[in-house]
């Protein structure tokens, strides 16, 4: 086998590991955090507060 096989399998294999990784990650945080404050988004809540203009 020549260095680029070598190269090949290394890359398939770092693709391997980060896929899994991934995964894992989606699990665990899946599993940590509820539905709701995956979905929800802070900023959007405060942009929308400083929007708010107040009629007199």
């Amino acid at each position: 086998m020549d260095l680029w096989s070598y190269l090949e399998y290394a890359a398939w294999g770092l693709s391997a590991l980060f896929g899994l990784h991934i995964l894992v990650d989606w699990l665990r945080t899946d599993s940590t955090y509820s539905e709701d404050v995956l979905t929800s988004s802070r900023e959007g809540e405060l942009e929308a507060m400083a929007e708010e203009h107040k009629v007199h």
